[in-house]
């Protein structure tokens, strides 16, 4: 009977950190850095780095939410929600991880008015993602919070021809976060 390896795990990768001293834990995030774009944009965020951190995020939700319809390229929302997910793991600061939320929204919805998109699972997303940005966005001081609140109002007003239902869902958040006109 053959016997089941053991899968290793963040406790196995830890204990044989230890044996590293500087300059190994160096070399080693120097080749992570340099093995994947992902992880450079994780470690640009997480030391902030850079004139605009959330830029390459953006960049990814841009894509799968506003993709050229003469190239063939097809819509994500899975892969336009990623990069939040990611920002959030990397640094997760409430007005970084707000300012994605309604980028999201405004290209969920500026593409879907532009094209006249209708997929009720995009809405369905677009509404979600939504929700959690008034959520988010209530949570920051008022300084932060009203500039985002009018974006978002901006975004309810462009989907207000939608159908599915999209208005009236968003209508009524903005209502019950208190972001309504």
């Amino acid at each position: 009977m053959a016997t089941k390896k053991k899968s290793a795990s963040w406790s196995d990768v830890k204990t044989r950190l230890t044996d590293f001293d500087r300059a190994g834990l160096l070399g080693l995030l120097q080749d992570l850095y340099a093995a994947n774009k992902d992880n450079q944009t994780f470690l640009h965020a997480r030391l902030s780095l850079g004139d605009d951190v959330l830029k390459p995020y953006k960049t990814i939700i841009d894509r799968w939410l506003w993709p050229d319809v003469f190239k063939n390229q097809d819509t994500s929302v899975a892969k336009a929600k990623k990069p939040i997910a990611d920002y959030k793991k990397a640094i997760g600061q409430p007005e970084g991880l707000a300012e994605l939320m309604v980028f999201y929204c405004e290209r969920a919805a500026g593409f879907s008015n532009d094209v006249g998109l209708q997929d009720e699972g995009y809405f369905d997303a677009l509404v979600r993602m939504f929700e959690q940005a008034l959520k988010t966005i209530s949570n920051l001081g008022e300084g932060q919070r009203l500039p985002l609140w009018e974006r978002l109002r901006v975004v309810y007003r462009i989907c207000r021809n939608f159908g599915y239902g999209v208005s009236d869902d968003m209508g009524d958040l903005l209502a019950e976060y208190g972001a309504d006109d």
